[in-house]
């Protein structure tokens, strides 16, 4: 019976101490008061004896202070326990969970209640998981928001990341099943991501090629182009190439241009100039590139430049005869064969030396030694024509050459000749010196030639036939006469020049009274027919 006794006191003094939870037991003891996750287990347990353990160890020296928690809402108690309550996890002050469940319930009446979880940092938290244990006798029927049944009694709930000081929350219904206290437990777990942010870029090009639409051949043609980075980031090792179509180069007899370009920041233009030369005319299309580090290109549009020259083009024709004492007039036709206008168009004509300007259209003015003309611009394949006149009171031959220019044009001339004559204009007269004569007397008959032309007369002969009622008796002049049957004959003067006379004298003795008549005929080079005169003369007894 003594030993029976015995063991009942052992084991009753082992249940005894089976009732003991770790928080109660060092209650008792004066040990202190284990974290809350511990209080419920037995003193036995190994957690319980960890944390017993670790009181004997020295407090850690803090490096550096900590931020202070935040103090957790009051939790709100009901008959079961609390039904408010809000933990922050970890220690460190995370992530904060708020559950709010109603005081009571009606059985099997459905009721909600939330869970809520806040972002307590400045920074993401991500991989959330909130995992609600439910109790036996509670009968879920719907969540606000997705969640996973892991079990009969457990929901999982991942609402993914929260940025700083972001919440958000769930709704959960169901009812009662019994009337036992409900007891819905959740944790939270997370993760805070160390993320290193890299920024991507995406630079880019576009080159614009600006040039005129046309040009003279003569001009030089200026070429722009531009280079802009409308992406993000900055380009780099930037090279433009643009070689230059057939006929085009630079001054300096370059057929491709380049340009580099270290960088190109985010909306940063880039422009390079530079002047072409065209040697013939014709139209030039042609078009640039870019190329950047990374693979990055661009082209330009398309560049039509068309290069122009108005080409001149001139005739010249006057009177290949003209006379001493006539104007001579010159023609000239200028005509644009050109494909561009013919601006700052002149023409000057040489005056040739014995000639004297009288005139000209157009408004053409004498300067020095030359007839000058400003004259309107000449469109493509249109002509003008410019007249001058000249006079002149010289014998010869006259040439002169008129040259006419233009902007971009190079210069033509044309020249044209002609041969100024004069003409001969011999004027015969014979007169009597002594008219009436008596018989037995001589009568002077003078016979002068006069050129009253504008040239020499050539070969001057005279001729004078006697009549029957007079006798030769002598003769004179600038020639000598021969006497044959009652014609006396003069030898030919060899020239008579313009506005000079030749005079010759004939003597007769007169034989018969009477009416009588002295004949003269002259002829000459220039003379196409003899010329005649008579000279009367009374005779008397």
């Amino acid at each position: 019976m003594k030993k029976l006794l015995t063991v009942l006191i052992l084991v009753l003094l082992f249940v005894l101490s089976g009732c003991y939870s770790c928080g109660s037991y060092h209650k008792l003891k004066g040990t202190g008061t284990p974290p809350s996750w511990i209080k419920e287990k037995p003193y036995w347990a190994s957690e319980c004896k960890a944390w017993v353990a670790s009181l004997k160890k020295p407090a850690p020296v803090p490096i550096e202070p900590k931020p202070a928690p935040i103090k957790p809402k009051p939790a709100a108690m009901g008959k079961c326990g609390p039904y408010v309550i809000s933990r922050t996890f970890p220690s460190q002050n995370v992530l904060q969970l708020d559950k709010t469940m109603p005081k009571e319930v009606q059985l099997n009446a459905p009721f909600d209640y939330t869970i809520k979880v806040t972002n307590l940092t400045d920074m993401v938290v991500s991989e959330i998981v909130v995992t609600e244990r439910l109790s036996k006798n509670f009968n879920l029927i719907s969540t606000s928001s997705t969640t996973v049944k892991a079990d009969e009694n457990t929901l999982v709930w991942m609402p993914g990341s929260l940025g700083p000081k972001e919440s958000k929350q769930i709704k959960v219904s169901g009812v009662a099943k019994d009337t036992q206290c409900l007891k819905h437990c959740a944790t939270v777990a997370y993760a805070i991501p160390t993320c290193a942010n890299v920024a991507v870029i995406e630079p880019k090009l576009r080159l614009e090629k600006i040039a005129p639409a046309e040009a003279l051949l003569c001009d030089t043609i200026p070429i722009k182009l531009v280079i802009t980075n409308p992406g993000t980031g900055t380009a780099r090792n930037i090279r433009i190439q643009d070689k230059l179509p057939s006929g085009l180069r630079t001054s300096d007899g370059k057929t491709t241009l380049s340009f580099d370009v270290a960088s190109l920041g985010e909306g940063q233009s880039r422009e390079f100039s530079v002047n072409l030369k065209a040697n013939k005319t014709g139209k030039y299309v042609n078009k640039a590139t870019a190329n950047a580090a990374g693979g990055i290109q661009a082209q330009s549009a398309p560049v039509e430049t068309v290069v122009r020259q108005p080409v001149l083009a001139i005739t010249k024709a006057g009177p290949e005869i003209t006379y001493i004492g006539r104007t001579t007039t010159y023609v000239m036709e200028i005509t644009n064969k050109g494909d561009a206008i013919a601006k700052n168009l002149t023409l000057e004509d040489t005056i040739p030396s014995g000639m004297k300007f009288v005139s000209a259209n157009y408004r053409g003015v004498q300067r020095d030694s030359k007839v000058a003309w400003n004259l309107p611009n000449l469109a493509p394949g249109k002509s003008q024509l410019v007249e001058v006149v000249y006079s002149t009171e010289e014998e010869g031959t006259y040439s002169n050459r008129a040259t006419a220019k233009a902007t971009c044009a190079d210069s033509v001339s044309a020249s044209a000749k002609t041969s100024v004559k004069g003409r001969a204009a011999v004027l015969l007269e014979v007169i009597d010196i002594s008219d009436p004569i008596e018989l037995g007397s001589h009568e002077t008959y003078v016979i002068t030639a006069t050129n009253q032309g504008t040239t020499d007369d050539t070969n001057i002969k005279i001729v004078c036939i006697l009549e029957d009622t007079v006798e030769y008796y002598s003769s004179s002049g600038p020639t000598t006469a021969s006497v044959k049957d009652r014609v006396v004959t003069f030898a030919p003067l060899p020239r008579l020049a313009p506005k000079t006379k030749a005079t010759w004298k004939v003597v007769v003795k007169a034989l018969k009274a009477g009416d009588v008549r002295f004949s003269v005929e002259m002829n000459t080079d220039q003379l196409t027919r003899p010329v005649n005169e008579t000279e009367a003369t009374e005779m008397y007894e």
